[in-house]
């Protein structure tokens, strides 16, 4: 398909097949991506709780690598999905290799403060002193891979907001299932134990990377990559940075908050951390499936409101909502139902099950509820709403369940640790649901043509 199909594709085509065909990829990225992370613990878990621990204390910190790839990689794609809808290649070539690039250096600046201060890191995220050897080793990998993650994040939501989600899948996908193959390979034929779960994510992430490069180097993109084209303007970097924002605090929040969980659970023993952790990995596979469907929908939402087409695009935000809400449900059920049984695939420890088993069920409650407050967040950072966007993703994912964490451990000891995160989903939705009915109210009634 040429350059120029693909913008009336985006413009013209019904709503319903395109966000479908753009949700698949999607959603096959993130479910095979959280399935790799879930065969990462289960592997991991034959080694030791502690061990099993450490990916927890680990997934906090790859959360914030993760939010700088989204900082950059989701506020540039967002930029460039508006301006192909108003026909300005130019411009969106510009702003995608600025966040390119911006989002690189940065994961080199992570790594550089990683290994400076990674005693106090493990510690911070919450690790006992069982668990830190652990964590220490597995980090050290993390971090040789983080300027490549941060780059596949970037990379991957370029393709996305262009509507190459099927390139960007290619590419995620492939790292994801090279992981799984690695983590065999090194755990258990060369005996590497967490270490070699580390090594794997390092050469499956760049593996990724240049993957996921491909389409860029080749002409198959409308954007181009290159610093020769990236914006003098330090404007343009603020730009792409404030509409990111959302993604970072959405992301960085979470590690903050996965530091304080893990924190509070550690006064329970290594199960509480292993047990809440592989409960947080298995929720976040159903969650996924929303996501998935609500990252289809961002890049029509982008071309159709940078062309003035908002008729279309509160169309393709009622489906989407339909649609993820129907998925997840049914996905919701069957983890409800068999709880134990998932809990007890990663981590074939008694306290750890128990504890696992109440989380997740908490989870699969508040979670119902979620992805009109997702699928919300995403349509008002990729119209350029950001400060609906930021405001939403610093309810859900800070202000809301930071105290909420507190609180109720308080009251509650354990059980209110397990219970914190699916009250705040259930406290954001009443919020988001105005903030929606005020954006789609005030969006102008007739369509408008380019």
């Amino acid at each position: 398909m040429d350059k120029a199909n693909k913008t009336d594709l985006m413009l013209n085509a019904p709503v319903e097949k395109l966000i479908i065909k753009l949700a698949i990829p999607t959603i096959i990225t993130m479910v095979i991506t959280n399935v790799y992370n879930l065969v990462d613990t289960a592997f991991i878990g034959t080694i030791s709780t502690a061990a099993s621990g450490a990916v927890g204390i680990v997934f906090g910190f790859m959360a914030i690598i993760q939010a700088t790839g989204f900082l950059f990689g989701q506020g540039s794609g967002s930029i460039v999905s508006r301006s192909l809808g108003q026909g300005n290649v130019d411009d969106a070539t510009t702003t995608a290799s600025s966040g390119f690039y911006s989002s690189f250096l940065a994961g080199l600046l992570i790594t550089v403060l990683g290994f400076i201060f990674m005693d106090p890191i493990v510690y911070f995220f919450g690790s006992t002193d069982t668990i830190a050897p652990y964590a220490k080793t597995y980090l050290t990998y993390i971090l040789i891979a983080a300027p490549g993650m941060t780059g596949c994040f970037a990379l991957n939501n370029l393709l996305r907001f262009e509507g190459m989600a099927l390139n960007g899948m290619v590419g995620m996908l492939s790292g994801a299932i090279l992981n799984i193959g690695g983590d065999a390979l090194f755990i258990f034929k060369f005996n590497m134990g967490i270490a070699g779960a580390g090594l794997s994510t390092c050469i499956s992430q760049y593996i990724s990377f240049a993957i996921l490069m491909y389409p860029f180097i080749t002409g198959k993109t409308q954007v181009k990559i290159s610093p020769f084209k990236m914006d003098k303007n330090f404007r343009q970097y603020t730009h792409i940075m404030n509409t990111g924002l959302p993604s970072l605090i959405r992301q960085g929040l979470s590690s903050i908050a996965t530091i304080i969980l893990n924190n509070l659970a550690a006064g329970y023993g290594d199960a509480a951390v292993a047990a809440m952790s592989i409960a947080t990995r298995i929720s976040f596979l159903a969650f996924s499936l929303a996501l998935g469907i609500g990252q289809g929908f961002q890049p029509v939402c982008g071309f159709n409101y940078g062309a003035k087409k908002y008729d279309r695009l509160r169309h393709a935000f009622k489906f989407t909502i339909g649609l993820a809400e129907v998925v997840m449900s049914v996905f919701l059920v069957f983890m409800f139902i068999f709880s134990e049984d998932l809990v007890a695939l990663f981590r074939d420890d008694p306290e750890v099950i128990i504890i696992g088993t109440r989380a997740l069920r908490a989870q699969c409650i508040g979670m119902i509820l979620l992805p009109v407050v997702s699928v919300g967040e995403m349509m008002f950072q990729s119209s350029g709403n950001t400060r609906f966007a930021t405001t939403l993703s610093l309810l859900r994912n800070g202000l809301l369940f930071i105290p909420a964490l507190f609180i109720l451990s308080s009251l509650r000891g354990l059980y209110g640790i397990e219970e914190a995160q699916p009250v705040a989903y259930i406290l954001s939705y009443p919020i988001g649901i105005g903030m929606i009915i005020y954006f789609l109210i005030h969006l102008p009634n007739e369509s408008k043509s380019n």
